[in-house]
């Protein structure tokens, strides 16, 4: 595939029909790439950035799958003592459905089935991040979907998203080959690489955003965090 320019193709998970076992299988899966190639880290890099030393926090996703984020997110607070809730936002019923199994988030987390734009929350919260969601999206629907993430929340926003690369899109077209048995994952996995932002595209879709105070770090494995606080 040339990758000199992102590929507009969907994703089978961007279809509604999806049946609940294969949305399931998806997640763990998901999970499993994010926790072992470092992911969940970059989460929670982009959350520190904001959190300073903060005791209590309301933190969103946007495009939230099937939790394994927040999860970790709030592992990760537990161990700082820092009381957190959660709004999870997906217009996925089944991944909503599959997120509310994990008891960890049951007290403390408002599932929200719902295109982001049209989520109402209880309580506006301090801090919205999205992660492996940018990329499903064009320029122009990121030029307003960086606008409602800071009109939205009080503290700022972060962004986990993939960079478009070659090594990248062959390394995990090539693992996912061998070691997934989820027909989604196999699919999706290299194609979101080819849907991904080079770093100059995503100085253009921020700028064009009119969004300000901003930082823009690499991450392994072909990774982009992007922060940007509100002041």
């Amino acid at each position: 595939m040339n990758l000199n320019n992102r590929s507009y193709k969907k994703e089978l998970l961007d279809d509604e029909n999806i049946p609940f076992a294969d949305i399931q299988r998806n997640m763990e899966e998901l999970n499993f790439i994010n926790t072992y190639l470092g992911g969940h880290a970059i989460t929670i890099a982009g959350l520190k950035k904001l959190v300073g030393d903060k005791k209590q926090i309301h933190v969103c996703e946007i495009g939230c799958g099937g939790g394994d984020n927040l999860l970790a997110i709030l592992k990760w607070c537990n161990r700082k003592r820092i009381e957190i809730s959660f709004t999870g936002i997906d217009i996925q019923p089944a991944c909503i459905a599959f997120a509310k199994t994990r008891k960890a988030l049951q007290n403390n987390t408002d599932w929200i089935i719902s295109d982001y734009k049209m989520a109402i929350f209880k309580k506006q919260p301090d801090i919205i991040f999205s992660s492996l969601f940018c990329h499903h999206f064009t320029e122009v629907e990121l030029v307003e979907q960086l606008r409602w993430m800071q009109q939205n929340s009080i503290v700022g926003f972060f962004i986990n998203d993939l960079q478009r690369h070659w090594l990248a899109y062959r390394s995990i077209k090539l693992l996912t080959r061998i070691f997934s048995r989820s027909y989604l994952v196999k699919n999706d996995a290299p194609l979101s690489v080819a849907r991904g932002f080079i770093k100059p595209e995503w100085i253009n879709i921020l700028k064009e955003a009119n969004i300000r105070h901003i930082s823009i770090e690499w991450k392994w494995a072909f990774r982009h965090l992007i922060v940007s606080q509100n002041l």
